[in-house]
């Protein structure tokens, strides 16, 4: 997670490699008002990536927020979690394609364009949603590059029709709260209450209950 004051980034910390999101947020949260030297009344406003992506790593940061501001009227930011990828990897003047790995031999996939400077990227003709590589293959738009921890997986099972791979210029929690802040500015933000994960498809556990098949 990071905290933000405008433009500078007062503290950012992460859990240790392989630990498991219930078992690290709350502590990076203390370590990060700790070493910014802030109090959590302090904090004005909160954003939260919201989806999609694990399903229990989304419940978690949505119960945790929704855990901070309980009782109050700060507003939260809902950050896409593809839009996220797409902004932290930079590329400014390319098609974006972010990814996550769905399982299952399937993608979260989402198009963007970056423009030039800071701003938010925009959505491209690839709408966000769950793909398998054969989908995708025929959908990317030409000369775009892939982003997010699924662009590596995606790439291989493409082979040689595969576009090129960037890396990530800011954390995605840096991501997250720059979009924030932007959310935030514009009044485009909820209340705690109001927020709920973006999953693109029911989880294994309902699928299993209902007998439905994925979305």
């Amino acid at each position: 997670m990071a905290l933000l004051r405008g433009d500078a980034v007062l503290a950012e910390a992460s859990g240790p490699p392989g630990s498991r999101g219930a078992e690290s947020l709350l502590p990076c949260i203390d370590s990060v008002l700790r070493e910014a030297g802030v109090g959590l009344a302090q904090v004005e406003a909160f954003a939260v990536s919201i989806g999609p992506g694990s399903f229990t790593g989304l419940r978690v940061g949505v119960a945790t927020v929704k855990g901070l501001a309980f009782g109050d009227a700060r507003p939260v930011a809902a950050v896409p979690t593809l839009t996220a990828l797409a902004y932290a990897a930079g590329a400014a003047g390319a098609g974006v394609v972010a990814l996550l790995d769905a399982q299952r031999g399937e993608f979260y996939a989402a198009g963007f364009e970056r423009a030039a400077g800071a701003g938010p990227p925009t959505a491209s003709a690839l709408a966000e949603g769950v793909y398998t590589p054969h989908e995708l293959s025929g959908r990317l738009p030409p000369g775009c590059v892939l982003v997010g921890a699924g662009a590596e997986g995606c790439a291989a099972a493409l082979g040689g029709a595969a576009p090129r791979i960037v890396g990530s210029k800011l954390s995605l929690a840096l991501a997250v709260g720059r979009l924030g802040q932007r959310r935030v500015d514009s009044a485009d933000t909820l209340q705690a209450a109001e927020l709920v994960p973006r999953y693109l498809r029911r989880a294994e556990a309902e699928v299993q209950r209902t007998g439905q098949r994925f979305e």
